[in-house]
């Protein structure tokens, strides 16, 4: 007998790729459960399925980093804050924080398949009664529109939010004037591509060349590297609704008209904001 849940639940992340470096991810979690019937014709009661999933996954790799330790260029040493992660290719990039932050994967490169094998191989290590078999799949959001990338950590954040290198594959909306602007919400998306968003407060001597952000929060000290124009730095914490009302504002002011911004983190979930400027055509 084979039990299903679809969609049931979301796992947001970064990861480090060797061709496109810190990549913000959100992913659908689905499920399988294999096994025998009990007497009272029922495999695992639903009711319990969505919080053992959702616990074991929330405790490990969601909103984490996710480091391909055989990956070119990677190199894990242990340091004041917990790890240092330092990698090479396709650029220069140092995270320093607690080793809750990071999700370690003897892996050359991170893939959704891989990943839920290993959700898979954690989940069977403590099976329910009954279950013999335990199958996690990771699936995009299909978006058909624009869509961004971003990677980031909100300090005062009481949850793993806080953790500095953790991101999302997120949907954007762009309105001007009342109508759907597709083409201006898509120039935007492109600009926030696998980007790592910065808080201006916790930015530390930006430069030319790099871009160092730190700061301490509930579960310790964080610290993080990366090539300047690799960084959008944003005069407030990245939260999505402060994301929402930037982009609002600076779409407004470099492009004119009523413009209205849907920003979304992750899959399903995010923030409205608008700004008016006049138009010049």
């Amino acid at each position: 007998m084979t039990l299903f849940v679809n969609a049931l639940t979301h796992l947001d992340a970064s990861y480090w790729d060797a061709k496109r470096g810190l990549v913000g991810a959100s992913w659908h979690v689905d499920l399988t459960l294999d096994g025998e019937l009990g007497e009272d014709g029922m495999l695992f009661d639903f009711g319990e399925v969505k919080p053992w999933i959702k616990r074991v996954i929330d405790q490990g790799p969601d909103h984490t980093l996710l480091v391909p330790t055989k990956a070119p260029g990677i190199d894990v040493q242990e340091c004041a804050e917990g790890l240092c992660i330092k990698a090479s290719l396709p650029w220069p990039m140092e995270v320093r924080a607690p080793r809750q932050a990071f999700t370690l994967l003897p892996w050359t490169e991170i893939t959704p398949e891989r990943l839920g094998e290993y959700i898979s191989e954690q989940l069977m290590k403590r099976p329910p009664p009954r279950v013999t078999r335990i199958g996690i799949s990771l699936a995009e959001e299909r978006i058909e529109g624009a869509g961004y990338t971003y990677s980031h950590g909100l300090k005062q954040h009481a949850g793993n939010c806080q953790r500095i290198a953790h991101g999302h594959r997120s949907r954007l909306y762009v309105w001007r004037d009342g109508e759907l602007d597709e083409a201006l919400a898509a120039q935007w998306s492109r600009g926030l591509a696998d980007i790592y968003l910065a808080d201006q407060a916790d930015v530390i001597l930006p430069d030319d060349e790099f871009c160092r952000v730190a700061y301490t929060s509930a579960q310790g000290s964080f610290r993080i590297k990366l090539p300047r124009e690799r960084v959008m730095i944003m005069p407030t914490t990245s939260t999505v609704e402060n994301i929402a009302k930037w982009l609002a504002e600076r779409i407004s002011m470099l492009h004119g008209g009523d413009i209205r911004v849907q920003a979304f983190e992750g899959i399903g979930k995010g923030a409205i904001a608008q700004a008016s400027q006049p138009r010049d055509d």
